[in-house]
Formats: C-alpha cells, sequence, structure tokens
C-alpha cells in the first residue's frame, strides 16, 4: 500500500487522484485545498480517502507528496511540507516552470534536498477546478522530470513510477532547457491567446466577430479559457524565457507584416510552407508516440514471436549521411539546391535548424523535399545561441569542421546522450589544419569554436578509419589556404566526397588518400537521396532470420563504401538478390530481395568492418541466430557510438540467451542455428537508436516477449520504424 498526498485538488492534482484510484485500489489517498466545499467535494466523488484542513496533518505519514498549486502559492505550500514531512516523505511538484521552483527550494534548504524531485506533467485542459479531474489526463502524455543533482535515486524513482501508473511518458531533462522549451511550445502559445481574444474583445463589434468565427479561431483561443491566475503566475516565474519567446515572434510577426505590406508572395509562400513542414514533422513523431519537446523520450518497444514472415515491398527512409550533407553544402553553395529524399528524422532536423539558425532560408522538409537557398562560402552568420545538435555525432562532428572556418564565435551541445560522445578524435586532427576547437575537459561536449582562425592546408594521416573526422577535415579545407590531404588507414563512407564533386568542387582521389584545395566556390544542385542501407539492415537480417520471410527493400542506396552489410550476410549464407540496379545523383541504387534462408557463423573479414560499422548491433543478432561461431574483430569504434554497442549489446544478448563474448574489439558469438529462439526478457537501449532496433529484430525469435526499454531515439534516423516493422510483420507494440 503506498500513501499519497495531494495538495491542490484543481484539475492536475483531482485528475492524479482519479487517475490512481482508477489503477491502484490499494493506494490511500489524503488531500488538501484551502477551502473545505473543495476537501468535501473531492470526497464526495471519491477522489480521496481522507480530508485535511491543514498541510502538516495531510502529509503525516506520507510515502509521497505531490503539490499541485498555482506557481504563486508553491513557496509558502513548500516551505509548510518542508516543516513537516517525515524523513521517509518523498516530495514532487506539478509546476509549469522548474526554475523557479528550484530557485525557490535553494532559498529555503540552502540545498535542493535528495526527497524532492522537481516535475511537470504537460497534459492540461481549459476546465479546472475538481469537476474537471480526469482519469486518463496523462495517458500518452509527457512528463518531465528535472531532478537536481542532489536527488536520491530511489526519490526518482518512486515519482516515475507515480507517473508511469497513470499511463505517461517520464522523461528527464535540465530544468534551464525545460523552461526554454516550455515558453515556446506552451508558455507563449497561451499568452499569444490571451491576446488575441483580448484584442478583438476591445473591438465594439466584437460580437460580431466572435458570433461568425471560423473553427480556426475557435481551435486556437481555446485555450484562452483557462485559468487566468494559473497563467499569470507561469508568466511571471518563467520572465526570462517567455520574454525571449515573445521578442522571437514579434520579430518574426514584424517580418511578415512587411512581407503582407510590400505584397511579397514568395517570401509568405516560403514562410507558410516552411511552417507547414516543421508542423507535418511534429505530427508525424507525435504520432509514433513521440514528443519532441525533450532530451529524450523514454518509450518500451515489447515484441512476441513472429508467427509468419517478414513480407512486402518497402522503401526506407532516405539516407541519414546524405541528408546531412546535402543541407550542409547546400547552404554553402551559390544558388538553389533542391533536395528529394530527405529524411525527416530528428538528427537530420537539427542539422536544418543550426543553419537556420545561421541565416540560411530552408524550406521543408516536406514529404522529404528540401529548398536550400545558399549563402555561399562566406555567407553563413553567427548564431545567437549555442547550436544545438540533439542526439547527432555527425552533426556535430561535421559541424566543427564547417565552424572552423567561420569569422565567427560558436559552440555545439547535444542531448545527454551526444553530450558523451568524445570529441578530441575530431579537435585534434582539425588543430593540423590551425583551428581551435574546444571540448569540455572530459573531452565531450559542448564543443566551443573559435572563429577568426586562418587555417592552413596540411596532410593528415588519421589514425582511426571514420567518415566523420574525414569528412569535418574536408569540409575544413573548403577555407584553408593550399591543400588539403588525408589518408584514411581503411575505406569510409565517401558521400562527402561524392557530393562535393556533385556541387562542382574538385576533389582528387588516389587510393586511401582524398586530396582538395581550399578557396573554390559551390555550385547549387539537385540532390536526389536513395533509402539509408543502414534503415534497411534491420529488416535485412529480420527477413533472413524469420522462416517463410520474402521482402523487397527499393531503392537502396548501395554505395562501395558502404556495403559491408550485404556482404558480411552473404559471406553467412543470405538469400539477398540486387536488382534494378542505377546511378541517382550520382549514389548507386538498387532494389534488395531477401528471403529467409538459413545462416552460418563467420569471422568477419577486417576489411568489411568499416563498411558496415552501423550495421554491427544487427549483425550480432543474425550471428545469434547463425550455425556455429562468429568472430568480430577491428570494431572498437563501437565503443564510442550512442552507446558502447559492443557492451549494449553484449549485456543484452546475454539476458536474452546468448552466448557472447566481449572482446576490447569485438565479440565472440556462438549462434544457435536454426531452430534457435531468444529467452524473453527487459533489455536496455541505452538511448541508443540502433540498438533498439536490433533488439526489435531479436523478439521476431522469441520463445517469451522480449520488452526494449529507452527506445525514443529511434525517431533521431528512422521516424517511421514502427510502421514499417509493423507493416511487414512485426508484431511490435509500444508502452508508456
Amino acid at each position: 500500500m503506498m500513501r499519497l498526498t495531494v495538495i491542490g485538488l484543481g484539475l492536475i492534482g483531482a485528475s492524479c487522484c482519479a487517475a490512481i484510484k482508477k489503477r491502484a485500489s490499494d493506494w490511500k489517498i489524503s488531500g488538501y485545498s484551502r477551502t473545505e466545499a473543495t476537501r468535501q467535494q473531492a470526497i464526495a466523488r471519491g477522489l480521496i480517502d481522507q480530508s485535511f484542513g491543514s498541510v502538516a496533518d495531510a502529509v503525516a505519514g506520507a510515502d509521497l507528496v505531490l503539490i499541485a498549486v498555482p506557481m504563486g502559492q508553491f513557496s509558502s505550500i513548500f516551505s509548510e511540507v518542508f516543516q513537516c514531512r517525515d524523513s521517509q516523505t518523498v516530495v514532487t511538484d506539478a509546476g509549469s516552470t522548474k526554475e523557479s521552483v528550484i530557485r525557490e527550494i535553494t532559498a529555503l534548504c540552502e540545498t535542493p534536498p535528495e526527497w524532492f524531485v522537481p516535475a511537470h506533467p504537460i497534459a492540461g485542459s481549459e476546465q479546472n477546478g475538481v469537476d474537471a479531474a480526469d482519469a486518463d489526463l496523462y495517458v500518452d502524455h509527457q512528463v518531465i522530470l528535472t531532478p537536481c543533482t542532489t536527488v536520491n535515486t530511489d526519490a526518482v524513482e518512486l515519482v516515475t513510477s507515480f507517473w508511469a501508473l497513470q499511463g505517461a511518458s517520464v522523461s528527464m531533462m535540465d530544468a534551464a532547457r525545460h523552461d526554454e522549451v516550455l515558453a515556446l511550445t506552451s508558455h507563449l502559445p497561451h499568452i499569444l491567446a490571451f491576446n488575441l481574444v483580448h484584442v478583438l474583445s476591445d473591438d465594439n463589434e466584437h460580437l460580431d466577430i466572435f458570433r461568425y468565427a471560423a473553427g480556426g479561431f475557435r481551435d486556437f483561443t481555446r485555450i484562452a479559457a483557462s485559468d487566468p491566475t494559473m497563467w499569470r503566475d507561469i508568466s511571471l516565474a518563467n520572465q526570462r524565457s517567455i520574454v525571449t519567446g515573445i521578442d522571437r515572434y514579434v520579430e518574426r510577426l514584424e517580418r511578415m507584416r512587411k512581407a503582407i505590406s510590400d505584397g511579397d508572395s514568395d517570401w509568405i509562400m516560403g514562410s507558410f510552407e516552411r511552417a507547414r513542414g516543421a508542423r507535418r514533422l511534429f505530427s508525424s513523431l507525435a504520432d509514433q508516440g513521440v514528443h519532441p519537446v525533450t532530451d529524450s523520450h523514454p518509450s518500451v518497444f515489447k515484441i512476441t514471436e513472429a508467427n509468419e514472415g517478414i513480407t512486402g515491398e518497402i522503401r526506407v527512409p532516405g539516407d541519414k549521411s546524405i541528408s546531412h550533407r546535402s543541407i550542409m553544402l547546400g547552404a554553402l553553395a551559390d544558388g538553389v539546391t533542391t533536395v528529394e529524399g530527405f529524411l525527416e528524422g530528428e538528427d537530420a532536423i537539427a542539422t536544418v535548424k543550426a543553419f537556420r539558425d545561421m541565416g540560411v532560408q530552408i524550406d521543408g522538409p516536406n514529404e522529404g523535399r528540401v529548398t536550400i537557398q545558399g549563402v555561399g562560402r562566406d555567407g553563413l552568420k553567427a548564431p545567437a545561441a549555442p547550436l544545438y545538435m540533439g542526439n547527432s555525432g555527425t552533426s556535430m562532428r561535421l559541424m566543427c569542421g564547417i565552424l572552423a572556418g567561420q569569422l565567427f564565435d560558436s559552440e555545439l551541445t547535444g542531448d545527454s546522450s551526444l553530450s558523451r560522445r568524445p570529441m578530441r578524435r575530431v579537435s585534434g586532427p582539425l588543430a593540423r589544419l590551425g583551428a581551435i576547437i574546444e571540448p569540455s575537459a572530459d573531452g565531450v561536449p559542448p564543443v566551443k569554436i573559435r572563429g577568426g582562425q586562418t587555417l592552413k592546408g596540411c596532410h593528415v594521416d588519421m589514425q582511426v578509419a571514420s567518415a566523420q573526422v574525414k569528412s569535418a577535415l574536408l569540409l575544413a579545407g573548403l577555407y584553408a589556404e593550399d591543400e588539403t590531404s588525408i589518408t584514411e588507414p581503411a575505406p569510409t563512407r565517401d558521400h562527402t566526397e561524392r557530393m562535393l564533386e556533385g556541387f562542382g568542387y574538385e576533389v582528387t582521389r588516389d587510393g586511401a588518400t582524398a586530396s582538395m584545395c581550399g578557396g573554390s566556390r559551390l555550385k547549387a544542385c539537385h540532390i536526389d537521396i536513395p533509402s539509408d542501407i543502414s534503415s534497411a539492415a534491420f529488416f535485412l537480417v529480420a527477413a533472413s532470420i524469420v522462416p517463410g520471410s520474402n521482402l523487397t527493400l527499393s531503392h537502396v542506396g548501395i554505395n562501395p563504401t558502404r556495403i559491408g552489410i550485404l556482404e558480411i550476410l552473404n559471406l553467412m549464407g543470405a538469400d539477398i538478390e540486387i536488382l534494378n540496379r542505377r546511378e541517382v545523383g550520382g549514389e548507386p541504387v538498387a532494389d534488395l530481395r531477401v528471403r529467409y534462408a538459413p545462416l552460418n557463423g563467420v569471422k568477419v573479414p577486417r576489411n568489411l568492418v568499416p563498411l558496415a560499422i552501423d550495421e554491427f548491433p544487427v549483425l550480432f543478432v543474425a550471428a545469434s541466430c547463425a550455425e556455429g561461431r562468429t568472430c568480430v574483430t577491428g570494431a572498437e569504434e563501437l565503443r564510442v557510438k550512442e552507446s558502447d554497442r559492443i557492451q549494449s549489446m553484449v549485456d543484452g544478448l546475454s539476458i536474452l540467451g546468448v552466448d557472447i563474448k566481449a572482446t576490447p574489439d569485438g565479440a565472440l558469438i556462438k549462434g544457435g542455428g536454426v531452430d534457435f529462439r531468444f529467452s524473453g526478457g527487459t533489455v536496455e537501449a541505452r538511448e541508443d537508436h540502433r540498438i533498439a532496433m536490433a533488439f526489435s529484430v531479436a523478439g521476431l525469435l522469441c520463445r517469451e516477449t522480449i520488452v526494449v526499454k529507452d527506445c525514443a531515439n529511434v525517431a533521431t534516423s528512422f521516424p517511421n520504424f514502427i510502421g514499417l516493422a509493423r507493416e511487414t510483420g512485426f508484431p511490435l507494440t509500444v508502452l508508456p
């Protein structure tokens, strides 16, 4: 039995009571409200078991206290809770701003107490009070926790389970970042709605205006019926971030006013098309249960064994590597670059936003189409704030090369996963050209780039085979005096070299060495992006291991530096047919037909490892189902991806009954053969999109259900993975 105390019985608090009563009948709920009538109303509706007229009496003996009062009342309520809580009591809140909450408790306690967990449920209604209580208010909605470094992990787990019990998806975020994001996505829209209705109500004929208002007006201004007291308090509590948001909006509105006044139809059309594309992206992510308002989106996949084969014909999203580069080079080109097949995933969108923040007009993405108004090699402008790269290591490392040649200083940040990835591997080689790139003391993001440096070309012998480092050097070479040349120890993807040539920039390739001279210009072009073979890999393995499978993947890029996955699977005995070979925009493309075939373990040739580095998580799954032993060596790069992918796969596959052993640069996997089935269990994706999808493939051959946690970053590279997986026969469900 849990003892819950809810302080504040308005919409938020009362809905929590209703949700717990519906889902956990053994919980005992105490309620406090300043008015007796509200307390009795909550008792009468069965929302609480006990009503108290003082905070001290309500809190006594509680395991968990939820403070759900308007922001203006929080400080006084928390002060009372602080003085009377029992030693084991965990306290959380439901306020819409978090920095103000942390400031207030710090003023009272000096240090944020280990038993307090700030939280914000992103759900609500224009209704308020006990009568508005909704037991399903939080189902499929986000709750963001912003715990301080002093918090006890058990307290975080209790608050997480409290919200998860109500059907919410719980995620973590820095308090300052939370307030910035919510100022734009929640607080500013409410303020705009209140003010639009206010403006119209001042009109002498406002009754006729309201009477004939269209649906758009009703939809937009619905939130102006919300509680004015609550929104006054929020406006003052998050003052700095909201004022910044208003300033940005006013600037955009003034630009729109001028365009309308001047009859500038092209600018108006471009603005509307860009907004429509962004709205479609939001809808796409929301449809997957992913809410693009947090640094991470924890969600859970549940997979049961496939009773039938993986079948059909699908086209996976556009190649992520090429999508990134199309934006970068299109922005630096002279003229208008058009793109088709652009990957509308969060990683690629992070690149789009970064260049918009540096003054580049980019329209779209809209159904994979993007138009980039190039500003030329020297046309980027200093961003007003650090450039946020989300989960995208490619964006951050390649951007280091571009920003090294600018006149302005800049800073790159990322989410919690990206903030653990090593950046000295790119800052060190770039320093050879004269760049000043400064990661944090631990060699991880944030990364600061000093502008105004004179870059000088030189030769770099790379110590590690990395397309990202090679590309960063080539992009810095655009701004360097004389020749820049790079020799890599093993072949890596050559999309940057190919695309530079497509933009009319001469790149000389001689074996393992690529060379270029700085100072030339890029010429805008059209880019048709093929489907990403790294995304196709999950379906190639799925169809290879599930009996009865017959699947065709269309328009897949088969760049020679990317087909390691095909060569390794062929060595294992997979039945993959390459059809309709062709070339699109300088990149080789084909349709891939894959049918079930028994696989054999192999010693993966070291020369194929760099050509399949991103595909090894799912190749580990294939090896688990093969007959005999598979040995992977030379893949130490896997340890510094979004997670330590070697250890992540070894830990998860061991839980699922696979005989697997990690080595410093790979793994030894003893496959179970044609009759093998993974055992059920719960595994961790560790905020790594490829780990999550790999374990989803493993679930197709499981004796019992496999649950994969931390799957939400799948949207960074494969935004419609869930839909395509289900379409081809994956019995996959998403849990809150």
